[in-house]
């Protein structure tokens, strides 16, 4: 602006009249010739949205994790300890002898190796049971045998991460560890002969009777553990084979098997 035309300005300022517009083609104040700082603050908006978009994106996705991996162990613990006490206390109420008592669930899993705690076993392998945080005996693909069958694969599944978690650290069970069954009237001891650490989620044939895989030939009495693998994932299935080697009735008492003690 030239000295005249800013004289000119400041005495019709005086005079409260309004200064003279800018000329078309000037610099408006706070404009660049390309509106270089209106759009860097356009950008750094758009920019601070898509940020607290991204935190936000990963707050709910954190929640979900947590979620997924912690609160649903503490819900199904709590409704597997429940029906776990119901099934305790239904057998002291009946302490006659009988068959398999199947009412609410078969019995409860032991394996000093893995876990410290028992784990209720029911019918079954869909999600709506493993859900409840106890293992499931298979009635497909390939049917189950039970405990007290003369010969078959006694063959369980249980969630390895969320909703119990119960065989998390089936990893850590080695060829000669015991699992021990627990019915009603009778302890059932097994001995681990053989593991799987991967196989196909396909692959059915390690629950047959005499379980593909696990070196055997011929029929016997066998339990087979199936989870999947790796942590966190359900690509791959693992598997643990273990074969009966005794029982032991259970006493007043419910003596827990040397193998447990």
């Amino acid at each position: 602006m030239s000295e005249r035309k800013r004289e000119s300005a400041e005495k019709a300022a005086d005079r409260g009249e309004p200064a003279e517009a800018p000329q078309e083609g000037s610099e408006a104040p706070g404009e660049g010739a390309a509106g270089g700082p209106v759009r860097r603050g356009r950008v750094a908006v758009a920019v601070g949205v898509v940020g607290e978009l991204l935190i936000t994106a990963g707050l709910v996705l954190a929640l979900f994790v947590v979620y997924s991996l912690w609160w649903t162990n503490v819900l199904a613990d709590r409704q597997a300890k429940k029906e776990s006490d119901r099934v305790r206390e239904h057998w002291a109420a009946d302490r006659g002898p009988g068959d398999l008592d199947t009412r609410d669930g078969i019995g409860f899993l032991h394996v000093p190796s893995m876990s410290e705690k028992d784990i209720l076993v029911k019918k079954g392998t869909d999600p709506k049971e493993l859900n409840q945080g106890i293992a499931g005996y298979y009635t497909k693909p390939v049917k189950s045998a039970l405990p007290q069958d003369q010969s078959g694969n006694f063959s369980l599944a249980a969630h390895r991460d969320g909703h119990g978690a119960k065989f998390h650290d089936i990893d850590k069970i080695d060829k000669g560890d015991a699992i021990v069954f627990e019915t009603k009237n009778t302890w059932y001891v097994y001995k681990v002969f053989e593991k799987l650490p991967q196989t196909s989620k396909y692959n059915v044939d390690v629950l047959d009777a005499v379980p593909e895989g696990s070196g055997k030939k011929e029929r016997g009495r066998y339990i087979t553990l199936t989870t999947c693998t790796p942590v966190y994932t359900s690509k791959y299935r693992y598997i643990v084979w273990g074969e009966l080697v005794r029982t032991q009735d259970v006493d007043e008492d419910r003596t827990a098997p040397a193998e447990l003690r």
